[in-house]
């Protein structure tokens, strides 16, 4: 059962039982959980970058996890009389510095991770959490990869495939046009190049790569390429700090007034660095403020005293609590099929391989450097933008 198109989403919102548990009334799985006098803290590991490329991104992260946990628990951070302890780490960004801080926290005995910010990361972290069975709640790493990859593993926000389908409804009738994918060459940029091929490409349309070193930090050459490919749309994926080059690299080179160049909207403190290019962009969202205007949203904003980005998975943590702090059966049979309501409207874990089903924004930016603004043009209901179901790997 998918959530209906007018139940928007997110991470955060509280569900019937938590609600009961807040308001003094125990449940069957606090009362597994313990008796009513224990104290114990509930575990859990966040590694995500804190340094690095998308330190930004890492930030977001976990204001938001933070603001969500304080708002699914009532502001008491606890699970009945349980203190939600969080244990952070940095990654800086890199795999093998993820799989040992994951290691090291398993050590600990701690039976819940979440974060990975960059897709390289979760996609190292996850076969970890299936070797040693503790549950991994993986952040905004959107690669595709990822959902499927174990029963271990879910998802706390949306993938590439939903980002690519929300593309699609930019260019019309896929078949007989040329798509470029202007991607940086790493795990996020080839999940895209891969979904674009297996959306658009499978309706007709040619889709051409252009992969760039991320290391790079001038993009004339590429951009230039970009402009003689001569494409009807060009979707570009790119993340990190290098991003004000390239938009600056494809404005100058004439790429942007050429052809129709959609992309993912990224978080706020980005929009800067689209520049002049900004109001020259089809953007897809998977969030932005003002895209809806629900209770969670409300309170979210409020508790973070700026305007939502929304990289949370702090609900799902909590879901997972509640069926049991130590058995991770238990937290997977809790998460596995769940629909919540939350910033965005509602969410759906799809059992099968841990995609979150959620809908989409088609956006567009006016203004002009720091006063960018976002306005909504459409939302997709998560129905149309739903992506193949993956088989478990593992």
């Amino acid at each position: 059962m998918r959530p209906s198109s007018s139940r928007l989403i997110s991470g955060l919102a509280v569900t019937a039982a938590a609600a009961l548990a807040l308001a003094g009334c125990s449940t069957p799985q606090q009362a597994a959980n313990g008796p009513s006098g224990d104290d114990t803290p509930y575990k859990v590991g966040i590694v995500h970058s804190k340094t690095g490329a998308l330190a930004s991104y890492g930030a977001q992260y976990i204001d938001g996890f933070k603001a969500g946990l304080s708002y699914a628990t009532k502001g008491t951070n606890k699970i009945g009389n349980h203190p939600v302890q969080i244990t952070e780490v940095d990654d800086g960004g890199d795999p093998a510095k993820a799989v040992s801080e994951a290691k090291d926290l398993i050590g600990q005995g701690i039976k819940i991770i979440a974060g990975s910010t960059a897709s390289g990361v979760a996609l190292q972290v996850a076969p970890i959490a299936a070797q040693n069975k503790v549950l991994f709640i993986s952040g905004p790493a959107a690669s595709d990869a990822i959902t499927g990859i174990n029963r271990y593993t879910f998802r706390s926000g949306r993938q590439s495939y939903q980002d690519v389908l929300t593309a699609k409804s930019f260019v019309g009738n896929p078949a007989g046009k040329k798509v470029l994918v202007f991607a940086q060459d790493n795990a996020f940029g080839q999940a895209n190049l891969k979904a674009v091929t297996a959306v658009i490409g499978s309706l007709g349309a040619t889709v051409t790569p252009e992969l760039v070193d991320p290391n790079l930090n001038e993009f004339t050459t590429q951009a230039k390429q970009a402009l003689d490919a001569k494409p009807d749309m060009i979707f570009v994926a790119w993340a990190g700090t290098t991003a004000p080059a390239m938009w600056q690299a494809l404005n100058q080179q004439g790429v942007l007034s050429s052809t129709t160049v959609v992309t993912g909207l990224d978080i706020r403190a980005s929009w800067p660095t689209f520049g002049a290019a900004g109001t020259n962009i089809a953007f897809l969202a998977h969030y932005f403020d003002g895209a809806s205007d629900t209770p969670a949203s409300q309170a979210l904003k409020t508790a973070l005293g700026k305007p939502i980005d929304l990289f949370t998975g702090a609900q799902m943590v909590v879901h997972a609590l509640e069926a049991s702090s130590t058995d991770v059966d238990a937290m997977i049979k809790a998460l596995e099929g769940w629909s919540f309501d939350s910033v965005k409207g509602g969410y759906q874990v799809r059992a099968s391989d841990h995609a979150l089903l959620q809908p989409m924004f088609q956006t567009k930016l006016s203004g002009s450097g720091t006063d960018f603004s976002a306005t909504l043009v459409k939302a997709l209901p998560a129905e149309d933008v739903t992506p193949p179901s993956t088989p478990f790997k593992e």
